[in-house]
This record gives structure tokens, sequence and C-alpha cells, in this order.
């Protein structure tokens, strides 16, 4: 019998110790909901949460943008609508005046209408805007140089796409002359040429309203990828981080009676060296 060296306390507080720290470690677990709090839980699985973690936040961004743009084309389209509503009414004056049974006075009341409804489309020209940005002064024309409307579509670098509007002034339409002076329609001759002049600015506004539809199509396309991504990514980094609320609880069951039984037998074996006192005894 020995009395320097009390190995079974020594044993029972080494297990005591081990068991105490993962009663700590689980609580933390079951306290935070998940089985990786810092890179000591799991190194490697820290690693790759934190990159899934990465792609989430940006796969959420992404969505957002693709949201807001397309936001932004619906916005443009309506102005568009009421640019098309004015040039159809300027279209249908002018198969009137079109038509020789009008006088002179006639139609010059006819032309102070369609000089009205071109003054119309240059000031929805200028006063359609989106969050300040101008929409149809040229801005986003094709092959501007003043600025660029890029929407970014992913959660990484370059994951992006470029826009473009084209001018809906009444001058780039047409239904301004060189002059600056409205197109008239003073004469049957030039009401005659004015519906050729309509119904050009009618297949740019069309042809513009076509592309929007389409890239409005292929930005709802994309923001319902991008939820998909968002969700299974999502999922994989709940698999790796998350803890197992159930397991974790009958970890902590476990390692709470181990903690209780080890402090009790730790209480025994502090007692065990007072046996050698009897051999002192008379």
């Amino acid at each position: 019998m020995i009395i320097n060296h009390n190995l079974s306390a020594v044993n029972s507080h080494r297990t005591l110790k081990f068991n105490e720290l993962a009663v700590d470690k689980t609580m933390k677990a079951l306290a935070s909901g998940m089985r990786i709090n810092s890179a000591g839980d799991d190194a490697s699985g820290l690693a790759v949460s934190e990159k899934l973690r990465t792609q989430i936040n940006g796969l959420r961004q992404a969505e957002r943008n693709t949201e807001d743009g397309m936001s932004f084309i619906q916005t443009a389209e309506g102005f568009l609508q009421q640019s098309a509503d004015i040039i159809q009414r300027i279209r249908v004056l002018a198969i009137q005046t079109s038509n020789g049974i009008y006088s002179a006075e006639d139609r010059q009341l006819v032309q102070v209408e369609v000089s009205a409804l071109v003054d119309e489309v240059d000031r929805i020209a200028s006063q359609a805007e989106f969050n300040r940005f101008k929409l149809f002064e040229g801005q986003f024309a094709r092959g501007s140089k003043v600025a660029s409307m890029w929407f970014h579509m992913g959660p990484n670098q370059n994951q992006r796409e470029r826009f473009y509007i084209g001018t809906m002034t009444s001058r780039a339409l047409k239904l301004t002359k060189a002059d600056g002076k409205p197109i008239a329609v003073s004469s049957p001759g030039e009401a005659n040429d004015v519906i050729g002049l309509a119904d050009a600015a009618l297949g740019k506004i069309m042809k513009q309203r076509a592309d929007m539809g389409a890239y409005f199509n292929r930005l709802e396309h994309s923001a319902k990828g991008l939820m998909a991504a968002y969700e299974n990514m999502q999922a994989s980094e709940s698999r790796i981080r998350d803890a197992d609320m159930a397991e974790e609880m009958v970890t902590l069951t476990t390692k709470q009676i181990l903690v209780q039984s080890g402090t009790a037998m730790l209480a025994q074996a502090n007692l065990k060296p007072n046996s050698v006192l009897k051999l002192l005894q008379p």
C-alpha cells in the first residue's frame, strides 16, 4: 500500500475531467443549435461549411439582384406602354387627316393635338426613370459610352449580364423633323407619310418591349434557379454544421451521469489512503 501516489484518484480525476469537457461541449451545441461552434469541433467540417455559407449569402443577394432587375424592366415597360398608346393615337389622327375631305382649318386643329402628343412622348422619355436613372435618353442604348446597366445574377465574380434600352425620344422615333418641329399632317400627303413614321416608331417600341419581355422571363427563371440553389446549399450546410438535438441530449444525459459517478468515485479514491492509517495504529 502506498500514500504518495493515489493512482485511483488520478484515474478518476482524468476521466471526470474529460466527461466535464464533453458536457460543456454538448451544452454549447444545444445552446447554439450547431454541432460546429469552433474549428476545434471539426476543422474540415468548418472549412466546408464556411465555403457553403459564402455561396449561400451570395445566392441570396443574387436572387435579390434578379428581382430588382425584374422591377427595373417592369418600370421601363410601363413607360413604353404609355408611349405606344400615344403613337397609336398619332397614327389614328394621321389616317383621319389622310382623307381629303378636311379643310386647312380642320387639319390645323388636328395638328395641335399631334404636336401635343409628340411633346408628351418627349416628356415621358425625359421623366421615365428608375432609382434616378434615366431610362430612354440613350444611357443604356447599345453602343452607349455614357453608362451600362448590368444585372449581377450569380454568387461569384463575372456572373452578370448587360441589359440594353434604346433611345425613345421623339427625335429617335422620327416623330420630330430635322429642324426640331413635330411631324405635320397639314396635307393628305404629309398625313400619309406620318402613318409610315408611326408604324416605324411602334415597331421600334414593340421590338424593345419584346426584348424586355424575353429578358424578364429569363430573370424570372434565373430567380427560381437561384432560390432552388440557395435552398439546396443551405440544406447541405445544415447537415454539416447543425446539431442533432436528440443525439446531443442523449450525449448530455450520458455524460452528466458519468460526471456524477466520476465525482463519487473520486471521493472514494481520495479516502483510500486513509486505510494506511490503520497500519500505524497501535
